[in-house]
């Protein structure tokens, strides 16, 4: 069996991916079929002996779709599976890929339509309106003149709109007869077409039809309102879907283009492709290191958070591993290349974000599910009431009353089944729940994360930048001389100025903050290992680890050092030969609104995991201090992900809230993830939520908005169903022979567009609870 991924072309509604899974199983040789309307793309296992990629294309093509096949295409001597990479990201990386493009034309192609229908549609809007507010006296009628130049108008706009614009959904209606299969753009093709034809055999055969039916009445505003409508929702999704490649994208713009190796003895730049195990690479300083090895000459701080998420750089030294993707801050070093290509960390997180992103079962839409029945249900009770009008009504009614009261039922019950309100539900409430979540500071991606987070019982938070603020500050001073604070921290300050540690930075941070000045030092000696010293004022000081005053013979309390390195904190200790004159703690300090958001998730009755690449210790005495239900120390990002499988196999639905690319895969894996706003732009673009200014506290907040907008949409999805389950039995004239109501087309496109703006209406209410 052979499984690939697919890109699919023209997978634009929920019920197209369960129609691909379909029209797939069926042919011969494929095991199985999984597509995903989110990605737009379709895992298929196939036998290779059986069926081939061009056979299953030509299968949905007549559908209105087709596969896109892989370019293998040559990049340096790989393909680009050798690369671990998909053919789409390999096409992107090369600059050869238009599909980014690709969609950008599509996208700009739809917004020209919406600025042209979206006029059409309010002028629509205003027209019908007048109308029924005129029947009812609370405006005066249209003159003569008016009412003969929009009665030609209107068959003008609607022609377009429905010809130009509503293409698709007429695609739709076709496929629908030819093959059987219905979606969304079926039952608006349907309901628009036969408005659209009503309206055009009234229009063209006014006076014959007048002894027949009514011919004051046209629904061409029917079809330019609903098909503005939807062409205005489908724009706004596919504006927001092009964003989902870029995770992919930033991961694969970490990889260094090239690398400097010694070949020859010389120093030579070539491409990252061409690099080969045991190649000797260099480093320079402020450059990113282009595949896996181990250290061999030198030494340097590289900033690995990309990797490992936390936020201090790491000391390397020879014989240390290094991995691709991540910075080298100071000095320069040579390393040995042991992983190249697809073998490198970052090519497997890269692989690891892809299978977690196309793994997930799309959610498709109740309003999708139900259109599969729907369509069919109201044609056939449609004609079916056509048919009984004409049946029983003549011999009663005489044949021109009933082909009147037929034609009205028939088109009154397509016009007031049209899925507006159904089309409108969801849409609407998502929205202004993201418009509110926006505001708010918290950023969704799309319909699904909201939905599925107010379910979510677990969520798992990573330390680093989520809890705490990501970098390193001096937390605490603690002043065992007859010296003040200020001065401690003065002469500390002016050491540690010349240091390139980032712990350095942190008390250079502090001391401009409480705008302590700098002294004048002489003689720096850094003492490896162990820190530094200069003297001030004729004095030599001394600042470092407990070696160092170790090694000075001075006595210090080891016991409550000891205890606050059990807490994560690191202690730079200042000595003079003579006496320890103090000591500075530095630590990733927790963020105050950590604790109140943990205790709030509590309330909601979620519980909350921390995983980090820490030490247990730190991590253990933050989670105490957060309040904190369950740890899981010292992680790599796979096995990150690894919980987050485990925690779905024990039946929960879990959120992952973290901010490094490390955190990625498991951010994609995760049912909800949510990324900080402070952290890696590709843990943003692969998290559905992204929290902004990184405050864990809007974390609860997403989660209440979550829930309002769920219910929104429940009521939503309610009211569309009344309108349809009493309208159109209404509107057939179920009721005639005992009340004799009938509806009138009008009425059923003023109840078609009042379920729109009761719907509108309901999901506006949102803007006004409070999170």
């Amino acid at each position: 069996m052979h499984t690939q991924t697919y890109n699919v072309k023209g997978m634009h509604c929920a019920s197209c991916s369960s129609i691909i899974e379909k029209t797939f199983k069926k042919v011969e040789g494929v095991e199985s079929a999984s597509a995903n309307y989110g990605t737009e793309k379709v895992k298929v296992s196939f036998d290779p002996s059986k069926t081939n990629p061009q056979a299953l294309s030509k299968k949905i093509e007549p559908l209105g779709y087709s596969l896109v096949m892989p370019d293998h295409s040559n990049h340096g001597g790989k393909t680009a599976e050798e690369m671990g990479m998909s053919a789409e990201d390999h096409a992107a990386h090369t600059g050869i890929g238009q599909s980014k493009q690709e969609k950008l034309a599509e996208v700009a192609d739809m917004r020209a339509k919406v600025m042209i229908a979206i006029p059409l549609a309010v002028f629509s809007i205003i027209v019908m309106s007048w109308d029924i507010l005129a029947q009812f006296g609370a405006m005066p009628k249209m003159s003569t003149i008016m009412n003969e130049f929009v009665h030609h108008l209107l068959p003008i706009f609607a022609t377009y709109i429905l010809f130009v614009i509503g293409k698709p959904y007429l695609l739709g209606f076709y496929r629908f007869l030819r093959y059987g299969k219905a979606n969304m753009d079926t039952l608006i093709g349907i309901g628009t077409s036969v408005a659209f034809l009503y309206s055009f055999i009234i229009t063209a055969f006014e006076e014959p039809l007048r002894q027949f039916i009514n011919v004051e009445h046209t629904y061409y505003d029917v079809t330019i309102v609903v098909i503005a409508f939807i062409t205005l929702g489908k724009y706004l999704e596919a504006k927001a879907k092009i964003k989902t490649g870029d995770a992919i994208e930033k991961l694969l713009n970490l990889q260094a283009k090239t690398a400097i190796v010694i070949r020859d003895g010389k120093e030579q730049e070539i491409s990252i492709n061409q690099v080969v195990h045991g190649d000797s690479i260099v480093v320079k300083p402020g450059s990113s290191i282009p595949v896996d090895g181990t250290i061999s000459e030198g030494s340097s701080f590289v900033d690995e958070s990309m990797v490992t998420g936390e936020s201090m750089p790491l000391e390397k030294t020879v014989g240390d591993t290094v991995v691709a993707g991540t910075i080298n801050t100071t000095g320069s070093f040579t390393f040995k290349a042991t992983k190249v290509g697809s073998e490198t960390l970052l090519a497997h997180i890269i692989k690891m974000v892809e299978d977690a992103q196309g793994s997930r079962a799309p959610i498709q839409a109740l309003a999708d599910k139900i259109s599969a029945v729907f369509v069919p249900i109201v044609l056939v009770i449609a004609f079916a009431t056509l048919g009984i009008w004409l049946l029983i009504g003549t011999p009663l009614l005489g044949f021109s009353q009933a082909l009147s009261y037929g034609l009205t039922s028939f088109v009154g019950i397509l016009v007031i089944a049209c899925p507006c309100a159904l089309g409108l539900a969801t849409p609407t409430a998502i929205i202004v729940g993201v418009g509110k979540g926006a505001k708010e500071g918290i950023l969704i991606k799309d319909a699904a994360t909201l939905e599925k987070l107010h379910k979510v019982t677990t969520v798992v938070v990573d330390k680093t930048g989520t809890l705490t603020r990501g970098k390193p500050e001096l937390v605490s001073v603690k002043n065992t001389s007859s010296l003040t604070e200020e001065k401690i921290v003065s002469i500390l300050a002016t050491l540690e100025s010349k240091s390139e540690h980032p712990i350095a930075h942190a008390v250079l941070e502090y001391a401009k903050t409480k705008n302590i000045s700098l002294m004048v030092a002489s003689g720096f000696e850094s003492i490896k290992g162990k820190g530094l010293k200069a003297t001030i004022e004729n004095t030599e000081y001394f600042a470092g680890n407990t070696k160092l005053i170790s090694d000075l013979k001075l006595s210090f309390d080891v016991s409550e050092i000891e205890a606050e390195t059990m807490r994560g904190r690191t202690p730079i200790i200042l000595a003079t030969k003579n006496e320890v004159l103090g000591v500075v703690m530095v630590a990733d300090a927790i963020k105050p609104e950590a604790v109140e958001a943990v205790k709030s998730l509590h309330a909601l009755g979620i519980q909350v995991v921390m995983l980090t690449g820490d030490h247990k210790n730190t991590a253990h005495a933050i989670a105490k201090e957060v309040g904190i239900d369950d740890v899981v120390a010292e992680v790599l990002p796979e096995d990150k992900l690894k919980k987050i499988q485990e925690l779905q196999r024990d039946g929960r639905i879990v959120a992952m809230a973290g901010d490094g690319i490390n955190d990625a895969p498991a951010l994609a894996q995760a049912d909800v993830g949510i990324a900080m706003g402070t952290g890696t732009d590709v843990a943003i673009e692969t998290a559905g939520i992204t929290l902004l200014h990184g405050d864990i506290s809007k974390l609860v907040k997403a989660v209440r908005l979550s829930k309002l907008t769920m219910r929104g949409i429940k009521q939503n999805l309610f009211w569309a169903f009344i309108y349809n389950i009493i309208g159109i039995p209404l509107a057939g004239g179920l009721f005639y022979p005992v009340f004799g109501w009938l509806l009138s087309p009008v009425f059923a496109g003023l109840a078609m567009a009042f379920s729109s703006v009761s719907v509108v209406g309901n999901s506006l209410r949102l803007k006004a609870k409070k999170l």
